[in-house]
């Protein structure tokens, strides 16, 4: 009798412990996050490096987010409008998801941005930048950690024109963000365009548009062609003969995700970014060196996407302890930015896209004799995009 009443005593104690125990000791929920990404096709590769650039900056943080476990719904639109629609609604109406992240393709970001932020979904954009949500269709619920679209090519634009390039030849793919590269580079380039060619988004065979680029007897050419089109494209460029003799200055083209299957191919090859593995700060060193151990390869600027994508996250939520159903907190959390970013420090303007420098490269040997991306100049400093003057956020 006496051991069992010491037992009810020893139980009772710890019911009554563990009834006391206070609410913040239990664990919280995980916060969900609907990624949405292209992971397949010829912008698979673009896809899957944001993806593992965003992964990184969670696994850093021990799977936590401002010290909330989050948990990372992964799925993959194909490129595809109406598939992307599809998983938007199953994050939003099955899964409940307070923030959307991802979309590699600006006709993606087209036809979900606005089904998203009615729903006052938080979407953290981490590649796409089309013009439209940039300036009229901006909202309070949409921050674009990547850029704006036109950036890139506003870049090589400026460095054409720097560099004295009077007459050139353009291409790009025949869909928005073909269009707005085209739209960019005319914002700031003051020479002659005497070509334009727009092949389809999904085309493999370039060599009747390099035949064309050359007679139209250019001093350089400018290509917007991402992913797998831009692979394609500087092989032909290449065999064609033409890189010893016709400049070849890129956007969308050159980077981590294309250097590794091109090579020597590319040396020589002009791009522009607001970021390259060559940046020079303590964020995007440590950011260089984790990546090059986990995944085995130089990061492109697409990875350092995702990465801040995270870092972003990580400060928004902590800002706000975790509680982002206070909608108009968790807004002006992720509106102040972050100091901690690859980039140096992430500013956002007045349409939610960030206010970035922008550095022309070329594809050289780095230190350890691999193929990479060298700062060669940074023609445009400190630059807003050209659409923010259209949005009505203040």
């Amino acid at each position: 009798m006496h051991r069992n009443r010491l037992l009810s005593a020893v139980l009772g104690t710890a019911l009554l412990a563990a009834a006391l125990a206070p609410a913040q000791a239990q664990a919280p929920a995980p916060i969900k996050i609907g990624y949405i990404g292209t992971f397949s096709g010829p912008i698979g590769s673009i896809g899957q490096d944001m993806y593992d650039g965003f992964m990184l900056g969670i696994e850093q943080q021990g799977g936590k987010l401002g010290n909330v476990p989050v948990q990372v719904l992964k799925e993959d639109d194909q490129f595809k409008p109406e598939v992307a629609m599809q998983i938007v609604r199953k994050f939003i109406d099955k899964e409940n998801v307070p923030i959307i992240t991802g979309v590699t393709g600006s006709n993606i970001m087209m036809a979900v941005q606005r089904p998203i932020v009615e729903k006052q979904v938080f979407l953290i954009g981490q590649h796409a930048g089309p013009s439209p949500v940039a300036g009229a269709q901006c909202s309070p619920y949409q921050f674009i950690v990547s850029w704006q679209n036109d950036g890139h090519a506003e870049t090589v634009g400026q460095y054409a024109t720097d560099t004295g390039i009077q007459r050139i030849a353009v291409i790009a793919p025949n869909y928005q963000a073909g269009k707005d590269a085209i739209t960019g580079f005319k914002r700031t380039y003051r020479g002659q365009i005497i070509e334009e060619i727009y092949p389809g988004v999904t085309q493999p065979d370039f060599s009747a548009e390099i035949a064309q680029l050359a007679a139209s007897k250019p001093q350089a050419v400018y290509a917007f062609l991402p992913g797998g089109m831009g692979i394609n494209f500087v092989r032909q460029y290449q065999q064609a003969g033409l890189l010893k003799t016709l400049p070849l200055l890129t956007s969308g083209v050159m980077d981590g995700t294309t250097l590794p299957a091109l090579r020597e191919t590319a040396l020589g090859v002009v791009s522009a970014h607001f970021w390259g593995p060559d940046v020079d700060n303590p964020v995007s060193r440590q950011f260089v060196d984790a990546f090059e151990k986990k995944y085995g390869r130089i990061p492109s600027n697409i990875a350092a996407q995702g990465y801040d994508s995270a870092l972003l996250l990580d400060t928004a939520i902590a800002r706000v302890k975790g509680n982002i159903a206070d909608k108009p907190a968790f807004m002006a959390a992720l509106q102040q930015g972050n100091a901690k970013s690859v980039r140096g420090v992430l500013k956002f303007n007045n349409n939610h896209f960030p206010i970035n420098d922008w550095y022309a490269f070329q594809v050289a040997k780095d230190a350890k004799g691999r193929v990479s991306l060298k700062t060669i100049a940074t023609p445009l400093k400190q630059h807003q995009d050209a659409y923010h003057t259209q949005c009505a956020l203040k």
